[in-house]
């Protein structure tokens, strides 16, 4: 049987301006186990940002359950929140979010030096070309992001996102600033990705990339209206 990554039950957001209430999420059911690979889609304001913010610890539920591995991360402090976010999540953005005053081996290296792990510099070497390798850019280790294409960027912002070994990697439009030739080999890597093991989801406005994953869920008005699984699993 498969562990269980993540594990919403009845999770709700809502929001309160000048006394007006906003329900973005109503009642959300969701788990990921250990390898799976979900998209959710939806339509602008169904509640995809909200739902992938408090996926990522970034925001807590008005109310429900959320457990990552077991542990329940519904109302965490914001030290609590950021050290499970950097031990237990990888995300990858629209925006490759690189530096460009780094290498792209010190780009990737990052997360491992903030960790509250400590990591010797051969670690950190092994795990990082482990990483290039993955992506296919052990060549561009030396390099400056700002010499590479933006295809190149994401690739290694992808590698970035899986350094510290993460429970599951989170995917937010990840094909908004690529042309769809890159677009398509960034879904073809996340892919091979989720075939190696890592566990995904995806969030996307791209039907024919939300086709790809496994299972799909659609949001809208902030429920889940519909889950297809495209695949049984293993």
């Amino acid at each position: 049987m498969k562990d269980i990554k993540i594990k919403m039950t009845n999770i709700t957001k809502v929001f309160e301006i000048d006394n007006m209430e906003t329900h973005a999420l109503r009642g959300i059911d969701l788990t990921i186990k250990d390898g799976d690979y979900i998209s959710i889609s939806g339509p602008s304001g169904c509640g995809k940002s909200t739902l992938l913010s408090i996926l990522g610890l970034l925001d807590v539920p008005t109310s429900g359950s959320y457990q990552i591995e077991g542990d329940d991360v519904s109302q965490l402090s914001l030290a609590q929140s950021a050290r499970i976010r950097a031990d237990k999540i990888g995300f990858i953005f629209q925006q490759f979010n690189l530096i460009d005053e780094l290498t792209v081996f010190e780009n990737i290296a990052l997360p491992l030096r903030y960790s509250e792990q400590r990591y010797s510099e051969n670690e950190i070497k092994d795990k990082v070309e482990h990483c290039l390798s993955s992506v296919d850019m052990s060549h561009r280790a030396g390099h400056y992001p700002n010499l590479l294409s933006g295809g190149q960027q994401q690739r290694i912002a992808i590698a970035r996102s899986l350094v510290a070994n993460p429970a599951i990697l989170l995917v937010d439009e990840p094909t908004g600033n690529l042309d769809s030739k890159n677009g398509d080999a960034i879904m073809d890597m996340l892919e091979k990705l989720n075939q190696q093991g890592t566990t995904i989801c995806l969030v996307t406005h791209d039907p024919r990339y939300a086709n790809r994953a496994k299972s799909q869920y659609y949001l809208l008005d902030g429920q889940i209206k519909m889950a297809e699984l495209m695949k049984e699993a293993v």
